[in-house]
């Protein structure tokens, strides 16, 4: 007799254990998914926003019009969001530079003020392109083994039902062995895309670190010129 041997047909025949394996493993990639298009919206956005910023900032335009602009043409952006902490912690220096308080206003004094500004601004924006990364890591490496697990109790069942049945023809072992291997093609399909994605938009983290680490330095070199010894 001919068996139907569909995915479908081998998953909702499939043993509590598997299905519930295909299920986890389907809801990881589910989710994996949603990161890397919400990632991959967010990394677009972040490149573009900064590229424009830094036409705009880089042309020759008052800081204090580029901050003006900042709330309305990039509301949360990440080179922008390091900007306007440099800058506000500038304007406050300025200030108490104009109400008297020379002691501190010092360039060493100030330029670690803005430089403290400068780095928690870009350890928050770090940290927020990052997040969800770690769980695109924790689905790559560890799925294939969701789904090894899966393929193992399968093969287990498959071979108690031959020793229960004492058949071991083709046609009774191949549903079961099918049914088993389901699990480790689900693990691989949830885990490729994961580690894909992970490894690129690390990369492009990275590049986007580099590029804002770069920014700071040469906005606080701006900075100092304009704050007093």
């Amino acid at each position: 007799m001919s068996q139907d041997l569909s995915i479908l047909h081998l998953i909702l025949h499939a043993g509590i254990i598997v299905q519930g394996v295909l299920l986890l493993l389907i809801t990881l990639s589910l989710i994996s998914w949603a990161i890397i298009f919400n990632k991959w919206r967010l990394y677009s956005q972040t490149r573009r926003e900064a590229e424009a910023f830094s036409q705009t900032f880089w042309s020759g335009t008052d800081m204090d019009t580029v901050l003006t602009g900042i709330s309305q043409q990039y509301p949360d952006s990440s080179l922008p969001n390091i900007f306007q902490a440099g800058y506000r912690e500038f304007m406050r220096i300025r200030r108490d530079a104009s109400q008297g308080h020379s002691a501190k206003i010092t360039a060493g004094g100030g330029i670690d003020g803005v430089r403290r500004s400068l780095d928690a601004a870009f350890s928050r924006e770090i940290e927020k392109l990052s997040r969800h990364l770690a769980f695109l890591a924790t689905v790559g490496s560890t799925a294939p083994f969701i789904g090894l697990f899966g393929t193992v109790w399968g093969i287990v069942n498959a071979f108690q039902g031959i020793a229960m049945t004492q058949n071991t023809s083709l046609t009774a072992v191949a549903p079961g062995i099918a049914e088993a291997l389901v699990a480790t093609a689900f693990g691989l399909v949830a885990a490729i895309p994961a580690v894909v994605a992970y490894n690129k938009f690390t990369s492009d983290l990275k590049r986007m670190g580099a590029n804002m680490e770069q920014f700071s330095s040469e906005f606080l070199n701006i900075i100092s010129r304009h704050i007093k010894g």
